[in-house]
């Protein structure tokens, strides 16, 4: 069965070009505040998911939490996290590199902007919170079957169609 019988046999949307993914996506990432972050102990592979607020600045993904947390010493260690965004009929899947910082190393107006757009001030908190820059190297999007055909639109930090 091809994609087009399927999605007539279930009544599916049309899949979405790869130009108009890339769209969704960018405008999803800039829009949304929540996403699952996933991590593993690198040493045993035990993973472990949180949802975690995020702000996305065009490039990356920059989330915070605790520096003892389970999902910070695993950020720090592995230096690398899985981020989901979106719900399963419309999901962006996120593999990328992870650097740890501090609030007073980010660039000046950062930590401010991340407070602003996820409403979330960790600064504030008397627990040692982290940011964490993701640097996308694989970004996937799909809504329904029809879209897992194609549904990388960045690969090795590339995204697959231009500007």
């Amino acid at each position: 069965m091809t994609c087009p019988d399927l999605e007539e046999a279930v009544m599916l949307p049309p899949a979405r070009t790869p130009e108009q993914r890339k769209r969704d996506v960018l405008d999803r990432l800039g829009r949304d505040v929540d996403a699952w972050v996933a991590t593993a102990d690198p040493r045993a592979g035990v993973p472990h998911l949180v949802p975690l607020s995020y702000r996305w600045d065009g490039s990356s993904l920059l989330v915070a939490t605790p520096s003892a947390s389970v999902t910070g010493r695993n950020l720090r260690a592995s230096g690398t996290a899985r981020v989901a965004v979106g719900h399963s009929r419309d999901v962006i899947m996120i593999d990328g590199a992870v650097e740890a910082l501090e609030a007073a190393d980010l660039p000046d107006g950062t930590a401010d902007a991340f407070a602003a757009h996820t409403d979330f001030e960790p600064r504030a908190l008397p627990e040692h919170y982290l940011y964490f820059r993701v640097r996308p190297s694989r970004i996937q999007a799909w809504r329904e079957v029809n879209e897992l055909p194609g549904r990388d639109v960045m690969r090795d930090g590339e995204w697959l169609v231009p500007d």
